[in-house]
């Protein structure tokens, strides 16, 4: 659940910086699973997973990355987040609890190698409806909650996330936007003003929401950063990228999983009709 400290830390910062969010196992297990899919370029698919970029210098993504396996599958409803998720959203006891108050609109594992960073995006201003910040009448109700969780240790000159703290009620641009905003040539977020670098341990995660002025460092360090971010959202948002689940993963989840992955399946046209 969701402490009075997290509350409060959550509405003055942006974020929560949960430690130790899965155990070792879990992270080998997800490391194994991936390790399984071959090098992609982008554009290139592996069963249902693709290989797909932002159009910067910021590394490759593996997107739908819930198609790969068991161990990504059962971070759709991990307990580490998934009650704060809930309650960020504004889904936590809802009155359409019962028809799916989350969605997941993009899931992914990024890998970052030296050179590369993703630059500076989101913030309270201009305002998004898909990334808003709100709390009303006792409620949160956020357009989208990001899960970001570390696969790798990542400390100094691993390409860590950076956020500016509080900027996801900003009323004004940040002045620097330009210099360090996400472009085709690349960018990072290092040296902008309010900006923090958040160092993690394999196996912590970062939640926050999309509304905040985030990206990254620039990797320096030889090696590759890996992580997997799942965006939630509310149950009637749609697909960011169009991407669907798989028949195949709808069939391996569990209810609540597969309510999660695609709360909203298409009606049958048409009357249909009874039978005796």
């Amino acid at each position: 659940m969701v402490s009075d400290l997290e509350n409060y830390l959550f509405d003055l910062r942006g974020y929560l910086h949960l430690e130790g969010a899965l155990t070792a196992d879990e992270v080998k297990d997800l490391n194994d699973c991936i390790d399984t899919i071959p090098p992609l370029e982008p554009n290139d698919w592996y069963g249902h997973v693709h290989a797909h970029t932002y159009g910067t210098v910021d590394g490759l993504n593996l997107q739908q990355i819930y198609e790969a396996g068991a161990p990504f599958e059962r971070m759709i409803d991990h307990p580490a987040w998934i009650e704060k998720v809930k309650h960020f959203v504004g889904a936590e006891g809802s009155f359409d609890a019962a028809h799916g108050p989350l969605f997941i609109d993009e899931n992914l594992a990024n890998f970052r190698q030296p050179g590369e960073a993703i630059g500076l995006h989101s913030g309270g201003y201009p305002p998004i409806m898909r990334n808003q910040f709100r709390y009303h009448g006792g409620r949160y109700m956020c357009g989208q909650i990001n899960i970001l969780v570390a696969l790798t240790d990542i400390g100094p000159g691993d390409g860590g996330t950076m956020l500016i703290p509080g900027s996801h009620k900003s009323n004004f641009r940040h002045p620097h936007l330009d210099e360090h905003r996400m472009k085709p040539e690349g960018a990072t977020v290092e040296g902008t003003e309010g900006a923090i670098e958040c160092h993690m341990a394999k196996g912590d995660a970062l939640l926050f929401v999309d509304g905040i002025s985030h990206g990254s460092a620039r990797r320096k360090n030889e090696g590759t950063r890996r992580i997997f971010v799942y965006r939630y959202g509310v149950s009637w948002g749609n697909f960011r990228h169009g991407y669907h689940p798989s028949d195949e993963l709808l069939a391996r989840l569990t209810p609540e999983r597969r309510q999660i992955v695609w709360p909203q399946r298409p009606r049958p046209e048409g009357p249909q009709k009874k039978t005796n």
